[in-house]
């Protein structure tokens, strides 16, 4: 990992039945720029199991966290990740804050509408996984793979982890470090 010359942090939140590759894709990428992000379990251990049967192991437990430390607040989607990540009340309220501050916000696949329950998205753009649309409450919603709208940032799923993660480099950091991260993987857009 290289080092965080901007002193950016993030945190991503996992919960049981989250979509992997969104997750550890965005890890991977932050990291790759020098964005410190902590894997943050939102249960009593550390070890939390994905939708597809992958076990993770976060380094911070939610109710360690001090949310002020943290310049993005990230959620993978996945079911039932998504789910379990709304019934946590100590991350919903933190989401309501960072917003407030306006923090940076990101969300993909399902957990976007998390912010629309929470009214984070009113007069955003914003995007989803297909068929959760009426669940972005408040949001001019599009079809794009990402939508970038002040500090929000959501995305439609696994096949968009990569323009996720590279937007939210873009938004920390600068589109410099963005692009050329994109081409360090050799990153394809079509």
């Amino acid at each position: 990992m290289k080092a965080n010359k901007n002193n950016k942090k993030a945190a991503i939140f996992l919960a049981s039945g989250f979509e992997e590759v969104e997750a550890l894709t965005t890890v991977d990428l932050l990291r790759r720029v020098g964005i410190t992000v902590d894997m943050v379990s939102i249960s009593s251990k550390l070890e939390i199991e994905g939708g597809h049967g992958i076990q993770v192991k976060g380094n911070r437990k939610i109710k360690e966290l001090d949310f002020e430390k943290y310049d993005a607040l990230i959620l993978p989607g996945g079911m039932p990740g998504t789910i379990n990540l709304g019934e946590n009340k100590l991350l919903m309220d933190a989401l309501v804050k960072h917003n407030q501050k306006e923090k940076l916000v990101a969300a993909i696949c399902a957990a976007p509408s998390l912010l629309g329950k929470l009214g984070i998205l009113n007069g955003k753009k914003a995007c989803c996984y297909p068929g959760f649309e009426k669940e972005l409450l408040g949001a001019n919603v599009t079809n794009h793979a990402v939508e970038t709208d002040g500090n929000i940032i959501t995305s439609q799923g696994v096949g968009t982890a990569i323009d996720f993660a590279l937007a939210i480099i873009t938004t920390l950091a600068d589109e410099e470090r963005s692009s050329q991260c994109a081409k360090n993987i050799i990153a394809r857009f079509a």
